[in-house]
């Protein structure tokens, strides 16, 4: 026991101040990230119009106590079947605005993100055995995702992405794992995002993986003499992965609407329509500089593979594959590709440098890096950053880069507009621009219904069509107003529908600003 002391005593003694204050790398990235993801608070909920719906159905969802399944939210599609598939992470952004108002919905973002990509760095490092690599990697994947650095539950999917394959990685590797993590997380995954097949298909890809490898290994010498515990264990490892894939695709139905989720999620990837009009589902455009860190990924990941000399893994090769053609499809996806395809790039590049004799210096550096990191203490520095930092945004202090605070901005919304709205004493059913329907939800509900909002799987081609007859001034935009009984219309000034209501007969402009205008029509 007296030993015991004195070696405990021994190793105390040798544990320099330095040791525990000094952070980690990871610290020092996960703060970086949290900061970043600050300073650009006002981006989040500017550059989307989603933000305002979520918050008025997770407001809903927690005042009441239940789940919407029929529109209450519109006057176009009122009582029409609705498939909450986000209603979890609503009432999460719901509960921090609560908290802290707009400024907690960017730190619980904040969050969120740099979490996530504190998880990326460390798969990496799993993969690659390399603190440069590992960060690089990281960083450039981050740039990459920011494309939708914004406050929607797609937040959610990343973080479950990496988790998914994380845990996948594992079984992979060492052929066991905790059977309950995936069915758990995928309980919450189609309850907090739509995109919950993603996890589905990535199970596709490891469990092809391990049918590839057990073929391999069957058909050689050496598995052919080996003893029959060994194929009896690999068969058990078969029935285990299809055993969790089945109750991974069974727990999908544990949704408020049930196997209707699959219906919508499919139903709007199939509608061409619908896809070619949602700006998020259209391939990135390279010519603009917020997809040159994804362009970068992609000419890295030619790069090293053509370096490359050892054979990969069948999971990687597919997982590569598809989330490059899935990013360069639709920009949605972008982000999803940051996360899969970072610690397989980090894996890939640190096997390059491996086999180069020249790069050693490298390699040596790292390596003496890596033993200090290693014996580094400063956990806490985590924490206390996130405190400090959230504690002054709550406390009123702008961080961000445009020091206008977290808040809705008055040349993207109707601000303005909504205010003088709500002054007047009947309102009566709106036509509105699609982009602001989720914040005139926000400021103006239940008192008023939108026309339509950015919910295109649930309004479904035949309303969205209808809409963009009225805003481009197509033959017979007149009768969709009167089909729907239109009272009131509020549009951005500059805009043709507008531009053509402020002559028009039967409609009075009433009110103008900077950003909208509001029409009434003429008894």
């Amino acid at each position: 026991m007296t030993t015991i002391a004195g070696e405990i005593t021994q190793k105390i003694k040798q544990v320099s101040w330095s040791q525990v204050f000094m952070p980690r790398l990871e610290d020092i990235l996960f703060l970086t990230l949290f900061f970043a993801v600050i300073m650009l608070g006002p981006r989040l909920m500017n550059m989307d119009g989603d933000l305002g719906r979520h918050l008025t159905i997770g407001k809903y969802i927690v005042e009441n106590g239940t789940i919407p399944t029929r529109d209450i939210f519109s006057h176009t599609m009122q009582g029409s079947p609705l498939t909450p598939h986000e209603w979890l992470a609503q009432v999460t952004f719901a509960l921090t605005y609560q908290t802290a108002g707009l400024n907690g919905v960017v730190i619980f973002c904040a969050l969120l993100i740099s979490i996530t990509f504190t998880l990326v760095y460390r798969q990496c490092l799993a993969r690659s055995k390399m603190l440069l690599v590992s960060l690089g990697m990281t960083v450039i994947a981050a740039a990459a995702a920011s494309i939708h650095w914004l406050a929607r539950p797609h937040l959610f999917t990343m973080l479950f992405t990496v988790i998914w394959i994380g845990e996948l990685e594992k079984w992979r590797i060492t052929g066991k794992w905790r059977m309950w993590i995936l069915p758990i997380l995928m309980l919450a995954w189609v309850n907090f995002h739509g995109a919950f097949i993603v996890g589905i298909l990535i199970w596709l890809i490891y469990f092809l993986d391990h049918l590839y490898t057990k073929h391999n290994l069957s058909s050689s010498k050496k598995e052919q003499s080996s003893q029959p515990n060994e194929r009896k264990k690999s068969n058990l490892q078969t029935r285990n992965f299809l055993i969790v894939g089945f109750v991974v695709i069974l727990l999908t139905f544990l949704n408020p609407a049930g196997w209707r989720i699959w219906e919508t999620t499919f139903g709007f990837l199939q509608n061409q329509y619908l896809v070619s009009h949602t700006i998020e589902y259209q391939s990135p455009n390279f010519q603009e500089i917020n997809a040159w860190p994804f362009l970068g990924m992609i000419c890295l990941s030619i790069l090293m593979l053509s370096l490359h000399r050892r054979e990969l893994s069948l999971a990687v090769v597919l997982l590569l594959t598809f989330w490059t053609v899935f990013g360069l499809v639709s920009a949605r996806n972008i982000a999803v590709y940051a996360v899969v395809a970072a610690p397989l790039l980090a894996g890939i590049g640190a096997t390059i440098l491996l086999d180069n004799y020249y790069l050693r210096n490298i390699i040596n550096f790292d390596c003496k890096l890596r033993i200090i990191d290693r014996n580094l203490l400063g956990y806490l520095w985590s924490l206390v950053g996130v405190f400090v930092i959230a504690g002054l945004v709550i406390g009123g202090f702008t961080l961000d880069t445009s020091g206008l605070g977290n808040r809705f901005s008055e040349n993207v919304f109707p601000v303005e507009a909504v205010d003088w709205i709500l002054e007047q004493p009947e309102q009566g059913r709106v036509f509105n621009y699609f982009p602001w329907g989720g914040y005139l939800l926000y400021r103006a509900w239940p008192q008023q219904e939108v026309f339509i909002d950015g919910q295109t799987d649930f309004y479904g081609e035949d309303l969205t069509r209808q809409y963009e007859k009225v805003i481009v001034l197509e033959d017979g935009w007149q009768e969709v107003l009167e089909k729907y009984e239109v009272d009131w219309v509020i549009m951005p000034v500059d805009s043709d529908l507008a531009l053509e209501l402020n002559h028009h007969p039967s409609w009075e402009k009433r009110y103008v600003d900077q950003t909208a205008a509001i029409y009434f029509t003429i008894p």
